[in-house]
């Protein structure tokens, strides 16, 4: 009878201090209370608990649009690869040829395509463009000289992809030593088109490593890195940047590759550690352009953003991106997450399956997304900072719902959730009881031999 009791206290408190989110956007207390904790940030991390939920990608976008119009913010960056989200930043920056969002989204070719080749993503990047071009060079009252806001990718599965961007700007800036690069990467040799096949006959003993030519590739870049900047014209340092960055993801990608048949721990923290040091380079490149702080939103799934730390993946020896910002940046970021009851999903039943509709399964008992359904506000948000009571409630450790590009509702518990505290893991939680599935453009699915799919193996 007691934890009866507590039950109708706990909801009765957490009915108290949920604040509302609007019908059909954010509302001004999101967006005021974001703002304000926003404030002095560097990185805010905007989440999700799915990789096909439209109200999570829809509200995700109005807030970004929020910082970066009224704060300032120089960047956007998310859970993808570098050269497919580069096609993007050239497109939001008005320096590529695709004549819309649809063309400039064509490189995310591979499962799962929705994830970033949605109706969603269409409309925040065609503002996106639409607003650098309306800014120009100056953006506030103050005139203050800025670059284009830009589009960026963190992940770290496309070698192959990378490996040709590399060869790509070095035929343009230096014939010779794209000739060079071509002898580095040929090591790979038959493996080339199929890193993840390196990696099992690396495993096996089968092939040697590549890991010393990928590093001298790298270090070359480097080393003839003003040479090229000041050969190539305009936008040159842009350009110069994506091909050191991509260089650094075949770098990284390999080590990932041959240490992904040692198990999870070692590949999910390679992966975020890769994550984490883009986003880092990132921001002191933009700094070395802008000449002050640079600002940037970053979207991927709850499991990315939020403090792992705080949650069983910690206990695992699972550390992430979150995690990495909140122990190195602790007062310079903030933590947005977002969770659902019940409604639709884009996802898929297997890797490379095609995009269904999915119906969300009702909450777990005790789950937080099953105490968050019994609340009578069914769009609210919590500002997990504030402390009181219903904070202090919420910091029991409970299970937590993720659902990744894979949804397989008949093994839910297993597959789909995990503990966490969520004072710990977020600064601010945005619940939506009931959500639909994100609408995919059309596309057809094209896969690169060997290439891993983003989000893989876990689909987050």
């Amino acid at each position: 009878m007691a934890n009866i009791d507590f039950d109708y206290h706990l909801i009765d408190v957490l009915e108290q201090d949920a604040r509302p989110v609007a019908e059909y956007d954010a509302g001004r207390e999101l967006i005021r209370a974001v703002r304000e904790h926003a404030q002095g940030k560097k990185f805010v991390l905007i989440g999700e608990a799915s990789h096909g939920t439209a109200e999570f990608y829809r509200l995700r976008a109005e807030i970004t649009q929020h910082l970066i119009v009224e704060d300032g913010f120089d960047a956007v960056a998310v859970e993808a690869d570098w050269p497919d989200a580069y096609r993007v930043n050239r497109f939001v920056a008005g320096r590529s040829e695709d004549k819309d969002a649809d063309a400039a989204l064509s490189n995310f070719e591979r499962f799962p395509t929705w994830m970033w080749r949605n109706t969603e993503v269409f409309a925040f990047i065609t503002w996106l463009r639409n607003y650098n071009q309306e800014t120009g060079r100056y953006k506030h009252e103050q005139q203050e000289p800025a670059g284009s806001v830009g589009f960026y990718g963190l992940d770290l599965y496309s070698m192959t992809t990378s490996m040709r961007a590399v060869l790509a700007y070095l035929d343009k800036v230096d014939p010779e030593e794209a000739l060079a690069a071509w002898a580095r990467y040929g090591c790979f040799g038959q493996f080339i088109e199929n890193p993840q096949a390196y990696g099992y006959a690396i495993a096996s003993g089968r092939w040697d490593s590549c890991e010393q030519e990928v590093i001298a590739q790298l270090m070359q870049l480097q080393r003839k890195g003003r040479f090229y900047v000041e050969k190539d014209g305009a936008f040159a340092g842009n350009e110069y940047f994506s091909a050191q960055q991509n260089a650094e993801l075949v770098k990284n990608a390999e080590e990932y590759y041959r240490a992904m048949f040692r198990g999870r721990p070692n590949t999910w923290n390679l992966r975020d550690r890769h994550m984490f040091e883009t986003l880092e380079k990132l921001a002191s490149y933009l700094e070395g352009q802008l000449k002050r702080e640079a600002r940037i939103v970053v979207w991927a799934h709850n499991s990315h953003l939020g403090n792992a730390a705080a949650t069983e993946m910690g206990r695992r020896g699972e550390f992430n991106i979150g995690q990495l910002v909140t122990e190195k940046y602790r007062d310079k970021s903030l933590r947005i997450g977002f969770s659902t009851s019940r409604g639709t999903v884009t996802a898929a039943t297997d890797w490379d399956g095609p995009a269904e509709t999915k119906t969300v399964r009702e909450p777990l008992a005790g789950s937080y997304e099953e105490i968050f359904s019994q609340l009578e506000k069914k769009r609210f948000f919590f500002d997990l900072t504030a402390g009181g009571e219903a904070v202090g409630f919420l910091e029991e450790e409970r299970l937590q719902r993720a659902i990744g590009v894979i949804y397989r509702p008949e093994t839910e518990r297993m597959s789909h959730y995990f503990y966490a505290c969520l004072p710990r893991q977020f600064d601010f939680m945005i619940h939506i009881d009931k959500t639909g599935a994100l609408q995919p453009l059309p596309a057809f699915v094209h896969p690169r031999a060997g290439e891993l799919d983003e989000t893989y193996p876990s689909g987050l």
